[in-house]
């Protein structure tokens, strides 16, 4: 198996999104334009706004369809919820709406509410697409919708209340006496909304593009878990022997893909691309496009990019906010994942499960800015004083092969583990595809180590 796997190569696998059935009454949902529809239930959403093409609906790979269940809410009911919309229950600006707090008076859970722009008939399309999305997708790191309402020419989706906001409210502009988010807390964010890209690039099917991939649209609850939401520029992936799928570009500037904005090309790999923006707003702390910052610094790609091939510019790119409070070699390996993501060629991008495997390791090397050793000041030799005193393992050569030859030894010594190393792993010209393989198995020898010690705690306690 290739490195950058984009697409599930099985022909012969069918895209089934309801449970197998010989009744020919039982079709596979399709669309008509007549959204006024979806206000007699959820069994008549079933269409597309583009005029009723034929094309199924993502369920997951390993489980039969799933049916679509969201509760169906008169504008009654929600006016009530939110106090008629006032304005101390305004949350904020979604995709085509506003959204707003309120609580449910039939069984007083407390909800957000998104009032779609009725003047907009994007705003039509994105409501149908995400009340399908989210009521037959369902995963930890998805945002869970709990019903909708269709009345007249009134559109509003109810999803679960998001107590912490956004990934944005805690990354920028934080106001005065608000504490930023400390390393380990950002390395459980990226893995988690990965892996919430993860499943709907794996899991559905046929997969599913996020397409709008972004801070704002990374929703946290408490203990800081993410949740991926605003699925209304979601679209079904290529299957079969399609390569891509051709759509208006959509998005926001900044983080689309290079090739996507410039042919409206789209892949999953477009995703991967959006995730390393936003990976590298977590690393730096900057927005992904920022005109208050002086010329060069506005776009944070460009401002980045450059600075991956100097070792000693490396830990400029770490969030000031942070205070030198993070580990070196997690900064580094961090940096490496989030190089790989941006790659200007969708194809030299690692495929989203190589990513989640790395953040994974990534986020459970818990960070004590207490421990000797750990954190960082300065720069230059000092940094790689530091870098090398931080004990934990090196790259080195798999004498028994295996993908790219690479191995991650947890308890090896640091000789080839320097800056120097990691910064020619980012430097444009090394051989990508060993940089994502070393990431991938940076995950999978330490889950191997922990699963070896704890048989051997098992084996010690039964002799």
């Amino acid at each position: 198996m290739g490195c950058f796997p984009c697409f599930d190569s099985k022909e012969e696998e069918k895209l089934n999104t309801v449970n197998e059935s010989n009744d020919p009454k039982q079709a596979q949902p399709t669309v008509s334009s007549n959204i006024s529809s979806l206000s007699s239930g959820g069994d008549r959403l079933r269409s597309r706004s583009n005029g009723g093409s034929k094309r199924e609906l993502p369920c997951p790979r390993d489980g039969p369809g799933v049916q679509i269940a969201a509760h169906i809410f008169s504008f009654r009911e929600l006016a009530a919820a939110t106090k008629n919309f006032r304005p101390e229950s305004f949350l904020g600006e979604g995709g085509f709406g506003h959204v707003y707090k309120g609580q449910l008076e039939s069984t007083g859970q407390v909800v957000a509410v998104k009032q779609l722009d009725r003047n907009g008939l994007q705003g039509n399309r994105e409501f149908l697409v995400e009340v399908l999305m989210l009521s037959l997708l369902h995963h930890p790191n998805l945002v869970n919708l709990i019903g909708y309402c269709a009345d007249g020419d009134q559109r509003l989706l109810v999803y679960e209340f998001m107590p912490l906001g956004s990934l944005e409210d805690h990354l920028h502009d934080l106001p005065p006496g608000k504490e930023p988010l400390d390393w380990n807390t950002r390395m459980k964010i990226a893995a988690g909304a990965a892996k919430g890209l993860e499943y709907l690039h794996d899991k559905a099917n046929p997969p599913v593009i996020y397409r709008d991939f972004k801070s704002s649209n990374i929703l946290l609850e408490e203990g800081f878990h993410p949740k991926l939401s605003d699925f209304g520029l979601a679209k079904l992936g290529p299957v079969g022997d399609k390569s891509h799928v051709s759509t208006r570009v959509m998005g926001t500037y900044g983080y689309c893909a290079p090739e996507y904005a410039m042919t409206g090309q789209l892949t999953v790999k477009s995703d991967v691309y959006s995730f390393g923006v936003v990976f590298l707003e977590l690393i730096t702390g900057r927005k992904a496009i920022d005109s208050t910052r002086p010329h060069g610094e506005q776009n944070l790609i460009t401002w980045a990019r450059p600075l991956f091939t100097n070792r000693r510019k490396l830990s400029k790119l770490a969030d000031p906010l942070l205070q030198g409070r993070f580990p070196m070699r997690g900064l580094y390996q961090a940096l490496a994942v989030a190089s790989m993501c941006i790659q200007e060629e969708a194809a030299a991008r690692p495929h989203i499960g190589d990513v989640v495997t790395a953040l994974s390791y990534l986020a459970n090397q818990a960070y004590d800015p207490n421990a000797s050793g750990h954190g960082h000041s300065g720069s230059g030799e000092t940094d790689e004083k530091r870098y090398r005193d931080d004990r934990g393992g090196r790259v080195s050569k798999n004498d028994e092969g295996g993908v790219s030859g690479c191995r991650w030894d947890l308890e090896g010594s640091e000789k080839d583990d320097s800056p120097k190393e990691t910064a020619r792993m980012l430097n444009r010209d090394l051989d990508r595809e060993r940089a994502v393989a070393e990431a991938k198995m940076w995950g999978e020898n330490w889950r191997e180590k922990r699963r070896q010690s704890a048989q051997g705690s098992s084996d010690g306690s039964n002799g």
